[in-house]
């Protein structure tokens, strides 16, 4: 690369070579001899050298940390011991929330115990649809009654009513139907207990009950909008939480009718009636679909006599499947009845499909070497463990069927029966009936697609009857699922925080305690409480994971509850939305590096330990990959079936550097303006109080040590070390000010920037140019988070700098499509390690015990006709050793402007000079 630094006497040299480059140009080729063209870029490259240093004043931290390496301690973390304190902190969380919903369970019992139906009550309530809503006259309409609401920061500024909840129901639910004001009214006991768990326990989000009527009471009360179409759709019952809060796993075989009766509108009702039942299926639930008409045939050969996970993508694949069934023969159900039998009794467990179509094969080995998935699915031999059932959709059945039962079902009956009979016709209705009233089944008879919802829901309350009898309150957890006020905006879908704004719910069935009743397994309803996983993840500080590491969550089936390369969203025009299978994404499939499955199995199986793996890391948007050793620490947390892991990078991810200091001097130094902190880090708990959300980061941390705010609760490590790092770093201020006082405009026109930035999220910067001058205006700013610290990963300047030797320089050019507006790249940013040794009078160490500070540089060039070419790749030699320990400390940013003369000059293969004329 050849050019003309603009201004000052340090362009002397390239002017020079400008001109010698620039007299052949009407020559096709001139050669070069190879050792001109090294000393020449040795001279650069030395010039570049001191330029950046000077301006970074990297020589100046090194010295700082030199002066106080007397008093520094390199801390080795235990990351065993690391993730059994996150796991024992998230599992503390997590039991708070069961016991909120415990409290709601406990109150609902008891209320309906106390409470006598009214077939003729007239109750008032708060209908979610119809508060605050006027008629012509301006008066209040029917159950819409004046409901304060305010935009509430914990509930995503959503405007809530956090004194009270209010009652929700689908369209087809008729809102004063006896049983629905039955319901509410014995239900508006909840009330105190909603506000009373949300006062013991601030960080809870959305509490509910969800009723079995179709009510759905939800704390804090909101405005519930409809759809698109003025319908309100969301039906309580419908949602996953419900479903397997209401049931224990399902092993489920769904025997289709498509014999030539069945065509025309009996085969719609027949198509959509399956799909009703698959999406009341989830990852616990395993299913399979036979289709039979003259013959029986699986609807998808590929599973041919197995049970498959009902996962979403085995789901979604099915309901593709069922859409192309066409109805032609005669029906014969004996066979079909027949091999869903042998399904469910076979022992044929180990050969679920657990991830999906595309990892089919791989989950046919895994599970067999699974101990607690075997049990999971085989529980003492019962399969899925407690519920088995065929479900028969047909429009009449006239064969003697009864020899089938007696064969397979008879006399214990442990796979239940349920009957759909399609369409108008109820010739055939007794014998539908009598299959599944003899099968401890439930028949229903569906004549139009209105009728499907309510009718195949009947299912989950005869499947609940032996829990509810037996009072078996489960908890169960769901898998993630992605929060309906979804934010929208381009820094989120570039963002590797995508993850956290999933969430997961706890529920619990709540059932009738009266005598009367209790014998026959009535289900109220499901109380249940949202968790944002992003509440989770801040039990596993940034600060304490180094540059690369990270925390993740997955299930006992495998699947990412959070993870930094999930990425849950995609763009649709201008809005972001779910990916379909987004929360279906396998563990193995993000750690990729993990090809024999053995921390996914580990990590299924609730098993602590600890693994160690070569990976390649991408960064910069995909553009470039760092070579890292990652050390895997995982366990599970006790009482959920969740699993935490925790990666540290080898080297110094997994060293931190302690030192000390006053709180007095840290304070001075602390309040200096060009400071700031990692704002989404938690330094200090502000999202608890209501008057603490307005402050910053670094606010509360000066209102903590000032002891202006007694009540706060903060990190007294990480704000130790923010002290510490604020001393050290303070005559950065000074000198960086004396830079920019004494540069002349005439000389030194284009250094924009200087910055630094600290393990504990400290940064600091100074502005070398008037602030309407900066050509990368996003930069360290909200708007550009992989430029800053945010809550799942360091600046990417931080990270590049922190796998290379310290003291080399790390160029990075800002390429077209980062550029605003497009064109030629406007900035280099160059990232460097200022490496400091603790103890090191012995060499092996002083090899050990190394810190690191990264700073750089960014050059800014004009238009013209020229394309940049990267001045460095990253390469596995250029990382720092992994048994140093290194704690990156501080960067710095500049831009020079380079003025390019049209010539472009290359090295070609036979170690020439071709000068071109553009």
């Amino acid at each position: 690369m050849v050019g003309m630094w603009r201004m000052g006497p340090w362009a002397v040299p390239w002017m020079m070579l400008w001109l010698f480059c620039l007299l052949p140009s009407a020559r096709a080729q001139t050669k070069i001899p190879l050792e001109t063209v090294k000393s020449w870029a040795d001279a650069f490259g030395g010039e570049l050298y001191s330029i950046v240093t000077k301006y970074s004043g990297s020589l100046l931290l090194q010295k700082k940390y030199k002066d106080v390496e007397p008093t520094l301690k390199i801390k080795e973390v235990d990351g065993l011991e690391l993730v059994k304190k996150f796991s024992e902190q998230m599992e503390s969380m997590l039991r708070r929330k069961v016991e909120a919903v415990e409290r709601l369970v406990e109150a609902a019992e008891d209320a309906d115990l106390n409470h006598e139906y009214n077939s003729s009550l007239e109750f008032d309530y708060y209908n979610s649809f119809l508060i605050n809503e006027k008629d012509e006259n301006d008066n209040y309409v029917e159950l819409g009654d004046e409901f304060i609401l305010e935009p509430n920061e914990h509930f995503n500024n959503l405007l809530v009513n956090t004194t009270y909840s209010d009652i929700q129901l689908p369209t087809n639910v008729y809102n004063k139907d006896p049983d629905i004001l039955n319901g509410v009214y014995m239900s508006e006991a909840l009330n105190p207990i909603f506000v009373d768990n949300f006062e013991r326990d601030p960080t809870l989000t959305w509490q509910y009950f969800g009723s079995s009527t179709g009510f759905f009471r939800l704390y804090p009360g909101i405005k519930w909008l409809p759809d698109e179409n003025g319908v309100i759709s969301f039906d309580c019952r419908n949602r996953g939480w419900y479903i397997q809060a209401a049931t224990s796993p399902k092993d489920i075989v769904i025997v289709v009718d498509v014999s030539g009766s069945m065509k025309g509108l009996r085969m719609t009702i027949a198509k959509h009636t399956i799909v009703t039942i698959l999406d009341t299926l989830g990852e616990n639930d395993f299913v399979n679909i036979i289709a039979y008409n003259d013959y029986v045939h699986f609807i998808e050969p590929c599973f041919k006599g197995i049970l498959v996970q009902a996962d979403r993508d085995n789901r979604e694949h099915f309901k593709q499947l069922v859409d192309e069934l066409q109805a032609k023969g005669v029906g014969t159900v004996n066979k079909a009845l027949t091999e869903s039998f042998k399904i469910l009794r076979e022992d044929l467990y180990p050969f679920v499909l657990a991830a999906g179509l595309l990892k089919a094969a791989s989950r046919l080995l895994a599970f067999p070497e699974t101990p607690s998935s075997q049990q999971y699915f085989r529980d003492a031999g019962q399969g899925g463990l407690c519920n088995q059932a065929i479900m028969l959709i047909t429009d009449g059945a006239v064969e003697d069927y009864e020899a089938v039962f007696e064969k397979y079902n008879w006399p214990d009956r442990k796979v239940r029966v349920f009957t759909y009979l399609i369409g108008r016709e109820v010739t055939f209705a007794p014998n539908v009936k009598w299959i599944a009233c003899n099968n401890k089944g439930y028949y229903t008879q569906i004549s139009t697609l209105a009728d499907v919802q309510e009718n195949v829901m009947e299912y989950l309350h005869v499947l609940s009857r032996p829990m509810v009898i037996n009072h078996d309150h489960d908890i169960i957890w769901t898998e993630a699922y992605m929060d309906s006020a979804l934010p929208q905006s381009e820094e989120l879908f570039a963002s590797q925080a995508q993850s956290l704004l999933l969430m997961t719910t706890v529920a619990m069935p709540v059932f009738s305690k009266k005598n009367e009743t209790r014998s026959h397994g009535i289900l109220l309803g499901v109380v249940g409480s949202d968790v944002p996983l992003r509440e989770l993840l801040k039990l596993a500080p940034r600060y304490k994971l180094g540059v690369h590491g990270y925390a993740f969550l997955n299930t006992n089936n495998g699947y990412i509850l959070s993870h930094p390369d999930l990425r849950p969203l995609y763009k649709e025009g201008k809005k972001l939305k779910p990916k379909p299978n987004y929360n279906s994404v396998d563990l193995s499939e993000v750690e990729w590096e993990d090809q024999d499955e053995i921390l996914r199995t580990a990590m299924i199986n609730g098993e602590t330990g600890y693994l160690s793996m070569d990976v390649k890391v991408p960064v910069d948007k995909g553009k470039r990959v760092l070579f890292l050793t990652n050390d895997y620490f995982f366990t599970d947390i006790s009482g959920t079936p969740f699993s935490l892991g925790v990666v540290l990078s080898r080297g110094h991810g997994e060293y931190i550097l302690l030192g000390n200091t006053s709180v007095e001097e840290g304070l001075h130094d602390l309040l200096q303006p060009d400071l700031s902190l990692a704002n989404e880090w938690i330094y200090c708990i502000t999202d608890i109080d209501p008057d603490h959300r307005k402050l910053s980061q670094l606010e509360a941390v000066i209102r903590f040590l000032t002891g202006e705010e007694p009540d706060l609760e903060c990190d007294e490590e990480l704000v130790q070390e923010v002290l510490f790092d604020a001393v050290v770093t303070a005559p950065m201020e000074a000198y960086w000010t004396t830079l920019a006082l004494n540069m002349s405009m005439e000389t030194e026109v284009g250094v924009e920037m200087a910055f630094l930035g600290t393990r504990a999220g400290l940064m600091r910067s100074a502005l070398y140019v008037g602030s309407e001058k900066i050509s990368n205006r996003k930069f360290l700013t909200q708007k550009d988070k992989e430029s800053i610290f945010t809550m799942d990963h360091f600046p990417l300047w931080y990270r590049r700098a922190a796998e290379h030797p310290p003291g080399s320089f790390i160029y990075s050019i800002v390429s077209e499509d980062d550029s605003e507006g497009g064109g030629l790249p406007k900035v280099v940013t160059v990232s460097t390690a200022v490496a400091v040794s603790v103890d090191g009078k012995m060499g092996i160490a002083a090899e050990q015990r190394h810190t690191s500070s990264s700073s750089g540089t960014q050059h800014k060039y004009k238009k013209g006709n020229f394309w940049v070419e990267e001045l460095e790749q990253e390469k596995v030699a250029g990382r720092s050793a992994p048994d140093r320990a290194i704690s990156l400390l501080s960067a710095a940013l500049f831009t020079t402007p380079v003025e390019i003369s049209t010539p472009s000059v290359m090295l070609n293969a036979e170690s020439t000079v071709s000068v071109d004329s553009l």
